[in-house]
């Protein structure tokens, strides 16, 4: 069978030196970057017989005039899936090709060990070591900023960006997981703190690559939307393999997605291995099997001296099987090791570099076989002006069956039958090196999307060589993307199942399946199950998945979609990131976002960090005035235990206790705006009556000190800024008429006690001395004028005491509109002593009722006092 040659530069001497240095700094220092064949966002190689398209949907226009070798060649490769290989490359600790052990070694890949392929920056290892490394949890530390990084990177982008949102979420993990790779790779070994990073490095390793498959899937799935009518292109009779399969994936979604697939966990693959076939120079050889053909050419000679030892007489490529004899020991290790290798590349989407890493072993014959899956495309057969280039395998349906007997063969290395299996859409051959949920679901993608597009050919591509067949349980299985996840679930390797329950990969199979809604079942799930103890990194991803998809428009169950934002609000109140909550809170329904933001606001107590969270609140477009409403009557309302009337309880602790504080300072929250005067003059009478009922005077008058002296005046010129004629709502008018009698009551009851204090320190008269001599006569006579000149002083305040006293009383008992504590709309008809003892309409509380009640049975006073009130002009 021909093949068509590969045209690349062999690898120069000085290649090979530079990469036997390079590996001895390699394991001098982990952080040290691989060799890059592949540049950073360069196009990465395509894996055979994936039929790749290049028309993701972002660049599906250019299927006007496809490019036929970008499409179904290896160079090409959907651009949201193009990454970094640097980020989690670096398997320098198990890559020893010295090390005949290295195939057990290798299979350390998957366990997580990512390390920084940015060049060594020595102030960020030192910041590392003196910062991270002394944390209780350096991973949970080295991640907090990105709670932050995510809200600053959605309020940048609007909703036309949404896929270069997905994009910057995917580089904010990338991020996050460069940094934890090199806090793990300078930790000393079983500690228990730098193993939990270990697992945050997992867990964010996983949100960066869903990202990636997020943004692929929907972006092809919103472009095939947007472009439906024009899917369903006619292709001409004589169309070859390659255009046939061309239009197939312009129309078929199932095909065009499936590869979408392979594509993103072929990046996986990539990401984790690295440039690692770069340090593998210094072991490649022009010649195979050298120390085999050393042994044959020596043979004469050992032979004289008596001791042959069984070998390949041949060194074609079939001849170990043809002759079913064995290569050199030191042969077949280089074997296993290569075949173990090819597969990784081809794994990860590697095919060119698979085919060099032959050329440079001296196996260019292996670099063929892995050519030969190209679909055929003859651009001479419509005639042109010029005679163009054939591309492809005419023979490629031979070719075919030839890999899938050779997986099929026994008598091959696995991996050997796991290359050519791959190559031919031989899922049971395939399955057996596949250990990891990613490599399962490759494997099963990457056979559907081959059968699919097999089945095409045969049906639309006219061949003259019927003479072999595929086998037809291949050729005409009904695939579809849930008997994929059926079969994952039926696997017998407990590995797998065991990864089929992770948080991470449900979500992503949910994501391939588009069935959001069972997404969202399983969201309701998890946190019904085990909300507090669920990973708060992994809620961030929750919440802002959902963003995502409302930014779509797409349709997801409300009460999941509202359980998850508020679990997450929940969450970042509790790890106090303040210039986040109002946010997120912002995303909730009306009433329950006041209801979460109130919660949160109740914790803040100091006065410019209240101001600063009440200015997010107003910048995230939530209520503010119910909001900062609903926390003042939360704690106005919070009671250790039941009221009771002091009369009844004697011995009242009428001390300022830490939860009467708590009720004076909430005031502050109605002070900020001056449109919420009115509420605060109703929460702060309330809150004062409460504490007159109990006889805590001292934090009456606090509350009375917090509420602003204009407030009055500025709630009349709010009234009449709004153009109206009529008198103040009855609402507001009884809480100004109700604060100016709190404000009566208090002048009252601290002048009383100031008159009382005073009342109670009247000077005390010299006693007389019975039988004064002369000196003691002089002496009384100085202290009785001394006691007459301080009782006149004292009788002077005193006098003026009882004025002001007198005075402020009959402001309390008589008060002006028909008394203190009185609705005048419904009760002025009322005698006096009923009005004293009436509830207001304005729903006083308790301790309105008991300031009223100790009014009954007082005499009336004379109706001249009333003019002697000192008010407001506005009552």
């Amino acid at each position: 069978m021909s093949s068509p040659v590969i045209r690349e530069a062999e690898v120069t001497r000085t290649a090979r030196k530079q990469s036997a240095q390079k590996r001895v700094l390699i394991q001098a220092s982990q952080d040290e970057n691989f060799g890059n064949i592949t540049p950073r966002n360069q196009v990465i190689p395509r894996t055979p017989s994936s039929f790749r398209q290049a028309f993701t949907p972002q660049n599906r226009s250019l299927l006007r005039q496809p490019d036929v070798s970008c499409i179904f060649g290896t160079g090409g490769r959907s651009p949201r899936l193009t990454q970094s290989s640097g980020i989690l490359g670096n398997l320098s600790m198990v890559i020893n090709l010295d090390d005949s052990n290295w195939a057990a070694a290798f299979s350390s890949q998957r366990s997580g060990l990512f390390t920084n392929m940015e060049p060594h920056n020595v102030t960020e290892d030192v910041s590392l070591s003196a910062v991270m490394l002394r944390e209780d949890d350096p991973g949970e530390a080295a991640t907090m900023s990105m709670f932050s990084d995510f809200l600053q990177s959605f309020l940048k982008h609007s909703s036309t960006t949404v896929f270069d949102l997905v994009e910057e979420y995917e580089n904010i993990c990338g991020s996050q997981v460069n940094i934890l790779s090199k806090i793990v790779s300078r930790a000393t070994p079983g500690l228990q703190k730098f193993s939990k990073t270990a697992s945050m490095l997992w867990l964010l390793q996983q949100e960066m690559v869903t990202w990636r498959l997020l943004a692929s899937l929907y972006r092809d799935r919103i472009q095939s939307a947007v472009e439906e009518e024009n899917m369903f292109a006619v292709t001409a009779l004589n169309a070859s393999e390659k255009t046939v399969v061309e239009a197939l994936f312009q129309r078929d979604s199932l095909v065009r997605q499936s590869q979408l697939v392979v594509d993103w966990l072929e990046s996986i693959a990539k990401d984790e291995i690295g440039e690692f076939s770069d340090n593998i120079e210094f072991y490649a050889k022009s010649v195979y099997w050298e120390n085999t053909l050393h042994t044959l050419k020596q043979r004469p000679l050992v032979s004289y001296i008596g001791s042959v030892r069984p070998l390949v007489t041949e060194l074609d490529p079939d001849a170990p099987i043809r002759q079913k004899m064995p290569l050199d020991d030191l042969d077949r290790e280089d074997e296993v090791r290569l075949l173990k290798y090819l597969f990784t590349l081809i794994r990860a989407g590697m095919t060119e570099e698979a085919q060099r890493l032959c050329k440079r072993c001296g196996q260019a014959w292996r670099a063929a076989t892995l050519e030969g899956w190209k679909l055929y495309h003859d651009p001479n057969v419509n005639g042109g002006t010029e005679l163009e280039p054939i591309e492809g395998n005419p023979y490629r349906r031979v070719w075919k069956i030839s890999c899938w007997r050779m997986a099929e063969d026994e008598l091959f290395n696995r991996y050997e039958r796991a290359i050519y299996a791959a190559l031919s859409g031989n899922l049971k051959q395939l399955l057996p090196v596949c250990d990891t949920w990613e490599d399962t679901v490759w494997a099963y993608f990457r056979v559907m999307v081959d059968s699919l597009v097999e089945q095409e050919i045969r049906t639309s591509v006219i061949t003259l060589d019927e003479t072999e067949e595929l086998p037809r349980e291949y050729l005409e299985a009904n695939w579809t993307l849930e008997k994929v996840f059926e079969e994952l679930q039926a696997t017998d390797k407990k590995r797998v199942l065991e990864e089929n329950q992770e948080h991470y990969h449900i979500v992503q199979k949910f994501l391939i399946l588009g069935d959001i809604d069972g997404l969202m079942d399983e969201f309701s799930k998890w946190l019904s199950k085990n909300r507090s103890n669920l990973p708060g990194h992994l809620l961030r991803f929750m919440t802002h998945l959902i963003l995502f998809f409302r930014g779509l428009g797409l349709q997801t169950k409300e009460k999941v979609s509202i359980e998850v934002l508020k679990t997450y609000v929940q969450l970042l109140i509790s790890e106090n990131h303040i210039n986040l909550i109002a946010f997120y809170t912002c995303h909730l329904p009306q009433d329950l976002a006041v209801a979460q933001y109130a919660l949160f606001l109740e914790g803040i107590t100091e006065f410019e960090q209240r101001h600063h969270c009440l200015e997010l609140a107003k910048e995230a477009d939530l209520d503010v005035a119910t909001i900062t409403k609903t926390v003042v009557e939360n704690i106005r309302k919070r009671d250790n235990g039941e009221f009771s009337h002091h009369d009844l309880a004697p011995a009242l602790d009428t001390g300022t206790t830490e939860e009467d504080r708590l009720k004076i300072d909430v005031i502050d929250w109605l002070v900020f705006d001056p449109a919420q005067r009115a509420e605060a003059l109703k929460q702060g009478n309330a809150i004062m009556r409460k504490f007159l009922a109990s006889k805590k005077h001292e934090a009456a008058k606090e509350v009375f000190v917090k509420i602003p002296q204009d407030s009055i005046a500025e709630i009349y010129n709010q009234w009449e800024e709004q153009g109206m004629e009529s008198p103040l709502p009855a609402e507001d008018d009884n809480a100004i008429r109700e604060h100016l009698c709190i404000r009566a009551y208090l002048e009252a009851h601290e002048t009383f006690n100031e008159w009382f204090k005073h009342m109670n320190s009247a000077p005390q008269k010299p006693t007389s001395i019975p039988r004064p001599t002369f000196t003691e006569t002089v002496a009384q006579e100085h202290k009785e004028k001394k006691y007459e000149m301080d009782y006149g002083i004292w009788k002077g305040h005193l006098d003026a005491l009882t004025a002001d006293v007198k005075e402020k009383m009959y402001n309390v008992l008589l008060f002006v509109d028909g008394g203190w504590m009185v609705d005048v709309r419904e009760l002025r008809s009322r005698p006096l002593r009923d009005r004293a003892a009436s509830e207001t309409a304005s729903g006083l509380g308790p301790g309105g009722a008991c300031v009223c009640a100790e009014l009954r049975g007082l005499p009336q006073s004379p109706p001249a006092l009333r003019t002697r009130l000192r008010l407001p002009a506005q009552s």
